[in-house]
């Protein structure tokens, strides 16, 4: 190892130590919708742990280390919800940074959204204990009432102006 590499090593771990900010967490959901009989469906989970354990969720998590926010939707899609995402192409909802919008820290989330063309039967795993496609109407109904975890309930409003569906 150079002298001019272990010096930067150095003055890395000291800087660290010195810097007093909190660090910042990177998250992403996905808003997924799909039509059953002409009626809207957004996909939900429901959380299996705190905080938020029991409330309404979009499938969604941390970004992994070397991985894009598209491909962290992707993962936590088939991770929570057993839906491979792939071949969906999802569009951006937004960048959700508010402070406080999480109680475990300061995050930074990207919200990806799209309408899939059936209703693929999900199977609730991972931190999900349960998954399902709930009428619009009735999740709209869950937001305004306080169901919906973390900010979800305005990702599904911006999602919902990104798609159209609905009107």
């Amino acid at each position: 190892m150079s002298l001019k590499y272990r010096i930067a090593a150095v003055a890395g771990r000291v800087a660290t130590r010195l810097d007093r900010r909190a660090p910042v967490f990177y998250a992403a959901d996905v808003v997924l919708f799909a039509h059953r009989d002409g009626v809207p469906h957004v996909l939900l989970i429901e959380r299996g742990w705190d905080p938020h354990q029991g409330k309404a969720a979009f499938p969604g998590g941390h970004v992994d280390a070397g991985e894009t926010s598209l491909e962290a939707a992707k993962r936590e899609a088939v991770e929570e919800t057993g839906l491979d995402l792939d071949r969906i192409p999802l569009r951006l909802v937004g960048v959700y940074d508010t402070s406080g919008r999480d109680p475990r820290g300061r995050y930074v989330g990207i919200a990806r959204t799209a309408v899939l063309p059936t209703m693929p039967a999900p199977i609730a795993a991972d931190d999900a204990a349960a998954a399902s496609w709930v009428p619009l109407a009735v999740a709209i109904r869950m937001a305004r009432a306080g169901g919906f975890a973390f900010d979800h309930a305005d990702i599904l409003a911006d999602a919902l102006r990104v798609t159209g569906v609905g009107r």
